[in-house]
C-alpha cells in the first residue's frame, strides 16, 4: 500500500473485507516458492494476455535463503488498475479474490493455506514496481541486508497485529534503509 499514515479508518477505506487481526508466521526459505511463482505467472499470462505488461516475483519469497511469510507476492503491470472491469472479472473467474482497492493499485489473493499468493496490480511504470524490484535485487545481492531484514521480520512477528498492513508498515524504516543502499532515491 501507499506510504500515507496508517490508521484503522485509512485501512478500512481500502481493504475490501476490513481489518483482520493476525499473527505473522515466518517460515524458513522454501525452494518451492519460485516454482509456485512460475506456475502462477504462466496462469496470469493465460488469463490476462497482453494486459499483463510485466509479471515479477517480488517480496521475501523471491529471495533465495530468506525466511518469509509463506505467501508468494507477484506484481503485475496493468495499464490502468483503476479500471476494474478491464481485468478483475477475469481474475475473479480464475479464483482470485479482490482484497485491496486504492487509487493506482489493486491487490488480489488466491490459494489455500501454504499456497497463498498476493497479486499486486500497478501501472507498469509505477514507482512502487521499481521499489519492489530494487528491494528484491538488493536483498538477493547483499547478505548483510538480507540478514538485517530477516532479523527485523522475526522480531516483529513476535506480536499480534490488528492487521498485516501494520506489520508491513513497522518494517518500513528498515526497508527504506535497504532501498537507499540499493540506489532508490525518494
Amino acid at each position: 500500500m501507499s506510504r500515507e499514515a496508517l490508521t484503522d479508518d485509512v485501512l478500512g477505506s481500502k481493504l475490501v473485507h476490513g481489518l483482520r487481526p493476525t499473527r505473522v508466521v515466518i517460515a524458513e526459505y522454501d525452494p518451492v516458492w519460485p516454482v509456485r511463482f512460475a506456475a502462477r505467472a504462466a496462469e496470469l499470462r493465460h488469463i490476462l494476455g497482453d494486459r499483463a505488461r510485466l509479471i515479477e516475483h517480488v517480496g521475501s519469497t523471491s529471495v533465495p535463503g530468506l525466511a518469509a511469510k509463506p505467501i508468494v507476492d507477484i506484481v503485475v503491470g496493468i495499464d490502468d488498475p483503476d479500471d476494474d472491469q478491464a481485468f478483475i472479472p477475469d481474475l475473479e473467474a480464475a479464483g482470485y479474490e479482490l482484497r485491496v482497492r486504492e487509487h493506482g493499485h489493486r491487490c488480489l489473493r488466491i490459494g489455500g493455506p501454504g499456497e497463498q499468493v498476493n497479486l499486486h496490480c500497478y501501472p507498469p511504470e509505477d514507482a512502487e514496481i521499481r521499489k519492489y524490484l530494487i528491494f528484491r535485487d538488493r536483498l538477493r545481492a547483499s547478505d548483510a541486508d538480507r540478514d538485517l531484514y530477516e532479523r527485523t521480520k522475526r522480531k516483529l512477528a513476535e506480536r499480534e497485529w490488528p492487521d498485516v498492513n501494520y506489520y508491513a508498515e513497522a518494517k518500513w524504516p528498515v526497508i527504506r534503509e535497504i532501498l537507499a543502499r540499493g540506489g532508490w532515491q525518494e
